[in-house]
């Protein structure tokens, strides 16, 4: 949706003495020369995580965007808080900058922007006006082909990743222009088309999580019991991991596959599957269909018990879901807090408390609270 705000770019991007941007190499750009007409604003951080994940992304949409000839700029509108930080930061970037040194101006922007979170990038014209708001979002997503940031263009897109998800295959979710293989940890090339056929688990994770390295040795058993009952299944793991050496470290310990290191695939999976969650396990069938968009909880509970389930497809998940219903029914205080001959709490100073005293039966939505608060907490 357009929002207005008072002014062009030249009292918008000007400081009280200033009429320029900045480049990277020192230059200084007068703002009356910018003649694109479109400018993104980047709102971002050397010290913020997700900034450092999506400036290369940016990076290369930009670059992109400039070899093709599109009217568009970028202005960096620094939130550092050191000046060895932005440097460092902005030798990175190809686009222009507000100066760090003009901190009233750039304090000025966001909060005429009302940027709340960072990194943010909104989309606006040569008079000021907001035309894209979700600028993080979609070129997260879309990359360049999200240009010229119009409504009709995202709606374009979306149709498009409808019609990809109802057509979908296993080679249209690994294969790119550039690559039709995945790779072993031992550097082994492996055609995607090795795999069709095959119920894969897509392994989205970031080691180094605690939850990410607890879940990893579990699947690794699962993994190992269906190969040993000969069942057609692989995983590949699609790694969000920024440093390639962490990624070759937590590669080694995994027996399955890969999509390489920083392939671009591996952030248009994760918008794809619409993840709300590290680790996720998204079960892909015999057919290329999706059977679930995340079955990390059921492999985390039960183990090696999973494979009973496998290959979770909706039908499969119901009798999951049946079990948990009828264990919450079933389930008393005395059930959950009894364990051998512990059968008793204690009261501080010592006072124990026998369970059986107040039986009481834990209703299903004190059950489920319980259980999402603790999914809240893996998360």
């Amino acid at each position: 949706m357009k929002s207005t705000i008072n002014g062009d770019l030249s009292s918008l991007l000007a400081g009280a003495e200033r009429d320029y941007l900045v480049r990277s190499n020192g230059n200084k750009v007068k703002i009356s020369n910018l003649d694109a007409s479109t400018v993104g604003l980047y709102f971002s951080s050397k010290g913020c995580g997700p900034c450092r994940r999506f400036t290369p992304k940016l990076v290369e949409a930009y670059n992109e965007l400039s070899s093709r000839g599109d009217s568009f700029e970028i202005v960096f509108v620094p939130c550092d808080r050191a000046e060895d930080a932005f440097d460092e930061y902005f030798s990175k970037m190809p686009w222009l900058a507000v100066p760090f040194s003009d901190s009233s101006s750039r304090e000025r922007l966001g909060d005429l922007f009302k940027v709340v979170n960072i990194p943010n990038l909104t989309i606006i014209d040569r008079s000021g006006n907001v035309v894209f708001e979700k600028g993080v979002q979609f070129v997260g997503e879309y990359g360049a082909d999200v240009y010229p940031f119009t409504p009709e263009k995202v709606l374009k897109l979306e149709e498009e990743k409808e019609a990809a998800k109802r057509e979908q295959t296993l080679r249209s979710l690994l294969v790119s222009p550039t690559r039709d293989y995945v790779v072993s940890n031992n550097g082994d090339k492996v055609p995607v088309s090795e795999l069709e056929g095959k119920v894969v688990g897509l392994y989205f994770t970031v080691s180094h999580r605690s939850s990410d390295d607890d879940f990893t040795p579990v699947l690794n058993q699962l993994y190992e019991k269906l190969k040993e009952i000969g069942e057609n299944f692989e995983v590949v793991l699609i790694s969000l991991e920024e440093e390639e050496s962490t990624y070759n470290e937590s590669f080694a310990k995994m027996p399955w596959l890969a999509v390489p290191f920083k392939d671009k695939i591996c952030d248009r999976l994760f918008h794809y599957f619409e993840l709300q969650a590290i680790p996720t396990l998204v079960i892909v069938g015999a057919d290329g269909k999706t059977l679930n968009n995340n079955v990390a909880e059921i492999v985390e509970g039960y183990g090696t018990e999973a494979l009973q389930w496998f290959p979770f497809s909706p039908e499969k998940m119901e009798i999951v879901a049946e079990k948990a219903r009828e264990k919450a029914e079933k389930q008393t205080l005395e059930s959950i807090l009894v364990h051998g001959e512990l059968d008793h709490v204690v009261r501080n100073g010592d006072t124990k408390l026998q369970n059986s005293s107040g039986r009481t039966s834990c209703s299903t939505s004190q059950h489920n609270g319980a259980v999402g608060a603790a999914l809240s907490y893996r998360n």
